[in-house]
């Protein structure tokens, strides 16, 4: 899991690192210019999951009729949903892509913050290494942490293994706002009390994320899933404790521009409106359904008719037909073995075919290609109309 985070924090680390060297030469600042500038690229994309979830809050009444008719049948339900998507365009993976890229980058971030060393300064692995094993500092999520604090404490083991020039990196690395290092870990104590002021914060801004982003989309989510997101938020409630402080800096900034893109994409995208807009769509579909149109059948004496039919009725007078002209296609197709009889009667007829010459095919033959031919150009022409 970590070569994977290692892969996301890789190109954030870059984005961090180009933000620091030539824009604030601050740690702190960084991270709140790198959160704008994700939400600004992201924003596209909050707008279409916006669009996406107020279409689904339209759909809600069919989806619940669909579950409560079909309640005892899950079948029959699934079958439904899947007819509901290719008639009226519901699709309940819509707007899932902002959701995912932001967990994504979440998980980047939290690789930047733990190594900025590496990611930031770009200081060697094995120099690293070195100097934890001569500062005595364990490995870890927290190991660049406290090498930080080991070099700016003045620790002659770590700052020896390290070198002059990474030395020289880590004290140049502004991590402090005013008095609170954002590269320490939260410490729950009445010393550390400064560490818990942002992972507190980020809880309290993304509870209020939830609570604007759940009443600007319009969207009701129904039994357990109503209980995800908060299910997903409350994962980042631990994650802000055991992480350092940087990260919930981070996710305090990016809470607050989520309500910020909330409230405009609800200007954008109504879910009222589009609420009214797709159940127009859906009532213009239904009637377009329910529509008649003039086809040509054949009655059971054979002579043809016009006949007003609805679209379903339509494709059930098509299916007959198909089943029809299958049925006398394949009428001489067995479907058991044949007798010892009959197997000897055609062996013998096999054999007075071969003596006698090859001829035209007899007037009934024709008469029954000419019968096929007829019966495709029907099937056709029934299928056209």
């Amino acid at each position: 899991m970590s070569s994977f985070f290692g892969i996301l924090g890789g190109p954030l680390g870059y984005v961090m690192e180009f933000i620091y060297k030539y824009i604030v030469s601050d740690y702190g600042l960084s991270l709140v210019l790198f959160t704008l500038v994700l939400r600004l690229l992201m924003f596209p994309l909050r707008i279409k999951q916006q669009k996406s979830t107020a279409r689904m809050a339209a759909y809600q009444p069919m989806i619940q009729e669909i579950q409560k008719k079909y309640a005892k049948d899950q079948k029959r339900q699934q079958e439904e949903m899947m007819k509901m998507q290719q008639e009226y365009g519901y699709s309940p993976t819509a707007g899932c892509l902002p959701m995912v890229l932001n967990m994504v980058v979440l998980f980047g971030i939290i690789e930047v913050v733990y190594r900025p060393l590496t990611y930031i300064l770009h200081i060697s692995t094995d120099l690293l290494d070195a100097a934890a094993t001569a500062g005595n500092i364990a490995g870890g999520y927290a190991q660049q942490s406290k090498i930080i604090g080991a070099v700016l404490a003045g620790n002659s083991g770590v700052i020896a293994a390290l070198g002059e020039q990474a030395v020289g990196l880590i004290k140049g690395f502004n991590v402090f706002w005013g008095n609170l290092n954002l590269v320490a870990m939260p410490t729950i104590s009445l010393a550390g009390w400064q560490t818990l002021v942002f992972p507190v914060l980020s809880v309290l801004t993304m509870i209020g994320s939830q609570i604007v982003i759940q009443k600007t989309s319009g969207q009701q989510l129904q039994g357990s899933m109503k209980y995800t997101p908060w299910i997903m938020s409350a994962m980042f409630i631990f994650v802000g404790f055991t992480v350092p402080v940087g990260f919930s800096l981070y996710y305090t900034v990016s809470n607050l521009l989520m309500i910020v893109e909330s409230l405009v994409a609800r200007k954008v995208y109504d879910p009222a409106k589009m609420k009214q807009q797709i159940a127009e769509e859906i009532e213009e579909k239904r009637k377009a359904k329910k529509a008649k149109k003039q086809v040509t059948v054949k009655t059971e004496s054979g002579e043809e008719m016009k006949k007003d039919v609805t679209e379903s009725e339509l494709a059930s007078l098509r299916l007959q037909r198909a089943r029809e002209l299958d049925a006398a296609r394949y009428a001489d197709e067995r479907t058991a073995p044949l007798t010892e009889e009959e197997r000897a009667a055609q062996e013998e007829e096999a054999k007075s075919r071969k003596k006698g010459k090859k001829s035209a095919p007899s007037k009934d033959a024709t008469e029954t290609l000419l019968e096929q031919e007829k019966e495709e150009s029907e099937k056709q022409h029934l299928e056209d109309e």
